[in-house]
């Protein structure tokens, strides 16, 4: 069993999951539109993100446009980003906060080299840590 991240996004899940390709070590990135299924699409529907896709590491990360409903913002939840060293923790939580909003700045604490949370330019809260070992 594998529990993966599915983001939803205000019509920008294009804009954003090409951003996380390009800053965090992801592969295979896949977008799949609305005009691809239905070519009688006119825009703006056309455009609309159906299903985007990123291999990140181990893990998956996947997205979509909410494509006409209402979009809810995130809460209550946040995509934790663990990263193998400091200096990365460091290079990616400036990437993400760059027009976003850092809740808790990145520094040491009692679990991690270093530790923040923010919440990017789209919307979407992270926590990014290069974590301690453990025991």
């Amino acid at each position: 069993m594998r529990v993966t991240a599915y983001l939803h996004f205000k019509d920008d899940c294009a804009e954003a999951m090409q951003f996380y390709a390009r800053t965090f070590p992801g592969t295979g990135l896949q977008i799949m539109r609305m005009g691809e299924m239905d070519k009688t699409a006119t825009a703006p529907r056309k455009d609309w993100v159906l299903h985007a896709y990123l291999k990140i590491g181990e893990t998956e990360l996947m997205a979509s446009d909410s494509c006409g409903m209402p979009y809810v913002k995130p809460a209550g939840c946040h995509v934790s980003l663990n990263v193998d060293s400091p200096a990365e923790a460091e290079r990616i939580f400036a990437a993400l906060s760059d027009g976003g909003q850092i809740t808790q700045k990145m520094e040491e604490t009692f679990f991690a080299h270093k530790f923040g949370m923010l919440v990017d330019r789209w919307g979407t809260p992270w926590m990014v840590v290069a974590q301690k070992p453990m025991g």
